[in-house]
């Protein structure tokens, strides 16, 4: 791979407002009310919590791997470090960034190690969502302070097996589920959601209403209301949520 072939593209990142309200929307309501903005499923199966009690929001770099074919690539580990893409594409990593990486969902390619994501976080990276394993997972979660959404872990390195960094910034797919670059990503111990960008602001405005009338229904069903009544919110509770609200100062 020449230096040509490792140029590779940075992402537009979202205004820093819309993604600091998603963070406080959360995975699940995120989910929820993108249905009614015609996205059905934009939740990331596969690629679990293994750091609970982390929640992030943030713009997606992404890396795409590609199964290994001897005639494209046959380097180990640390033969021409500058040509493997994986590195490539943290280098763009700019604050409140999370990485998405299509590992094609296997189990025997620890994508990131220790050291890569050292250089991740101290750059400012957020959260890191891999259809796949990272290695050196003790020392990570230890010693980071990052959202890690993986589907497991393994003492292999990333190209040990049968799958290599292909491209970078570009489309992928994790697990059935389109992540383009620069989408918000959504993540926390629920799961992880990709959010269009367009889509935004028009999402953070429907889960700011969701959460709203949520809060008043959750204090009504803990009194023991019905939840009939007030989940979902029905039109004969309304007049009770509108002077709540008022009660409220909203």
């Amino acid at each position: 791979m020449s230096e040509a072939d490792t140029h590779t593209p940075d992402i537009v990142r979202p205004p820093q407002e819309l993604v600091d309200g998603l963070r406080e929307v959360g995975a699940a309501t995120a989910a929820g009310e993108m249905r009614k903005l015609g996205i059905d499923n934009p939740t990331i199966q596969g690629p679990t919590t293994h750091n609970p009690g982390k929640v992030v929001a943030g713009p997606a770099l992404t890396l795409q791997f590609m199964p290994k074919r001897n005639d494209v690539y046959n380097q180990d580990e640390y033969t021409g470090p500058e040509r493997q893409l994986h590195r490539h594409a943290l280098y763009h990593t700019q604050p409140g960034d999370v990485i998405c990486v299509d590992a094609r969902g296997s189990m025997t390619s620890g994508v990131f190690g220790n050291m890569m994501l050292t250089f991740f976080q101290g750059r400012g990276g957020v959260g890191v969502v891999v259809d796949g394993c990272i290695r050196d997972f003790p020392i990570v979660q230890r010693d980071l302070d990052l959202g890690l959404w993986l589907r497991g872990v393994t003492p292999n390195f990333h190209t040990q097996t049968n799958i290599y960094p292909y491209a970078v910034n570009v489309p992928i797919a994790m697990n059935e589920t389109l992540v383009l670059p620069g989408d918000i990503i959504v993540a926390d111990d629920d799961g992880v959601v990709a959010v269009p960008a367009k889509l935004a602001a028009d999402l953070l405005d429907l889960a700011s209403q969701h959460a709203e009338w949520e809060e008043f229904s959750r204090d009504k069903l803990l009194a023991g209301g019905h939840l009939k009544r007030y989940y979902p919110l029905s039109d004969e509770a309304r007049p009770e949520y509108e002077a709540w609200k008022k009660e409220q100062g909203q």
